[in-house]
């Protein structure tokens, strides 16, 4: 098996190509294109000269970080392609990343789908941009406040405002740095949290659709008919995904969104209980304590909250 690579290898490869293509998952969240964005733009002021592209649809709400390029088939060709953020093959938003000459993965999931010609992955940072900070940090990149603003808003975004447990020392340590740049850390912070009313009325309804099994497992349906009622996109619903958290009762939960194809989209949350392994049975995967995976049909949703019920009465049991 192909051995995690080094920084080094990395900065050696971007120096190499002309043209650097940067991927990221789909359905993104400020991570994925925090640390997208501030790689990118690191590069480019490191080296003028270089043609970087930023791929990937769906950017939703969040172009207040970064907004994508035009990008060709043939911008592929001779390219250097790195990925952030993302697990596994399908959840790459344009499946045109492996078109390129070169691929490199970096990212913070478990690493379950060793792809690319290079990876770098560890799965004991918080946020994929916190590596991209490390990166720039160790290869002596330029870190201005307009590479700083997406690294930092990636961090705040997968570490919950620094209350996820995989926050370190280190997590603040760059914070601390990114905001030493003058970047408006209070503007990242409203960005991140504020909503439409839509989206406020949607989450106090959430509880309205929720299922809670006596475990402390539970799970909510957003229809398509739900969203369309009071007028927000499925992208928009994922403001959703943390509302069940804040139930003292409430352990380990999934939000489903239905999408406009009648499958959906499952997101998976938990204050303790492990339910990667769970989002990996039906084609997802991600963290212990936040994973996303899909669901066909509602027989699918019924195994998924039978398999949240059981991880989360066997942690009951380890924790009595």
């Amino acid at each position: 098996m192909m051995a995690n690579t080094t920084f080094d290898e990395i900065y050696k490869k971007i120096k190499e190509y002309d043209t650097i293509i940067l991927h990221r998952h789909i359905s993104p969240d400020p991570d994925a294109i925090g640390s997208q964005a501030g790689l990118g733009r690191s590069i480019k002021l490191a080296f003028p000269e270089k043609r970087v592209l930023y791929a990937g649809v769906d950017w939703g709400d969040l172009t207040w970080i970064n907004t994508g390029s035009e990008i060709k088939d043939e911008d592929y060709k001779g390219a250097l392609v790195i990925t952030t953020d993302t697990a596994n093959t399908p959840r790459v938003s344009d499946q045109r990343f492996n078109m390129g000459d070169f691929l490199i993965k970096i990212d913070h999931h478990p690493n379950i789908d060793p792809y690319g010609d290079l990876y770098y992955v560890d799965d004991q940072k918080p946020a994929a941009s916190e590596i991209i900070a490390d990166f720039l940090l160790a290869e002596k990149m330029p870190i201005t406040a307009e590479v700083a603003y997406p690294i930092y808003a990636g961090i705040v975004g997968d570490t919950g405002r620094f209350m996820y447990p995989e926050t370190s020392t280190h997590t603040f340590e760059i914070a601390a740095m990114l905001a030493k740049t003058g970047i408006n850390i209070n503007e990242i912070a409203r960005n991140i949290s504020d909503v439409t009313f839509k989206q406020a009325k949607l989450q106090s309804s959430v509880l309205d659709y929720m299922t809670v099994d006596e475990s402390g497992a539970a799970y909510a349906v957003l229809t398509q008919k739900t969203l369309k009622d009071l007028g927000v996109t499925t992208e928009e619903a994922s403001v959703t995904v943390s509302t069940p958290g804040r139930i003292k009762d409430i352990i380990a939960w999934s939000v489903i969104v239905e999408l406009e194809d009648g499958t959906y989209r499952v997101h998976y949350r938990s204050k303790g209980p492990v339910i990667n392994h769970l989002a990996e049975k039906h084609n997802g995967g991600g963290h212990a304590l936040a994973s996303g995976a899909k669901a066909k049909d509602k027989a699918e949703i019924a195994e998924i909250f039978a398999e949240l019920v059981d991880v989360t009465k066997k942690y009951n049991g380890e924790h009595e």
